[in-house]
């Protein structure tokens, strides 16, 4: 992995599957990150989750300069505990129409609609009825119904024109179908070991470890390059 290139400003880390393994982000993933922002550098988080549930299982989301949340439609900025809607959310004919046809689990944030993998068919045949301008996005084993355009791409642009950043200068780093986007629009992009085949494909770069030791080792390496 040569990265002396590449002029690092900033990482930007998906979550589930990527900084954290079953939800739980290790010692030494946080670790390097904070070596990561003591060299001056940005950290970012670009996930699906809301941020209800990040707060919840993430003790240290202080680490991050901006998070963009379910999947580019919501952005927070925990130095200035600021919230920001970045798109609309659901109507509710759109939720009534889903919960009509008995799709459980139905999790509905402020913006993103989201559901088990076996149930985008019916998630589908919804959007097309309605014509409500919504798009499904696969996530692994569940899908997620967002405005069209939005996407993690779509929130990570904004999250960097508000920290100054040019994106030619981030390395994006993730695992799964939703990760596509926003890594394509990275200066560099990184998929852990444990990512799907597609997104390896398309990466610069695919991490030996896993998870978060795919991280750490991203890390080691940028700090590394800066010093060589």
């Amino acid at each position: 992995m040569d990265l002396s290139g590449a002029k690092i400003r900033a990482l930007a880390c998906d979550y589930d599957g990527t900084l954290a393994h079953e939800g739980v982000v290790a010692a030494a993933t946080t670790e390097a990150l904070g070596r990561l922002k003591a060299s001056g550098r940005r950290l970012l988080m670009v996930t699906g989750r809301e941020l209800v549930h990040l707060r919840q299982i993430c003790p240290h989301l202080g680490l991050f300069d901006a998070i963009v949340c379910e999947n580019g439609a919501q952005l927070y900025r925990p130095d200035l505990e600021v919230e920001q809607s970045l798109a609309p959310g659901p109507t509710p004919a759109f939720i009534a129409a889903l919960k009509a046809r008995g799709i459980e689990p139905l999790n509905i944030g402020r913006s993103i609609v989201a559901t088990t993998l076996e149930n985008e068919p019916r998630v589908l045949e919804v959007v097309e009825q309605q014509h409500n301008g919504w798009q499904v996005i696969r996530n692994k084993d569940s899908v997620m119904s967002l405005p069209a355009g939005v996407d993690k791409a779509s929130g990570l642009k904004i999250a960097l024109e508000l920290l100054g950043l040019n994106a030619a200068h981030v390395m994006g780093v993730g695992d799964a179908e939703n990760d596509e986007a926003f890594l394509a629009a990275c200066g560099v992009g990184a998929a852990v070991a444990n990512a799907l085949p597609a997104l390896k494909a398309m990466a610069d770069i695919v991490t030996r470890g896993a998870d978060g030791a795919g991280v750490v080792e991203l890390i080691d390496q940028v700090l590394a390059d800066a010093v060589a």
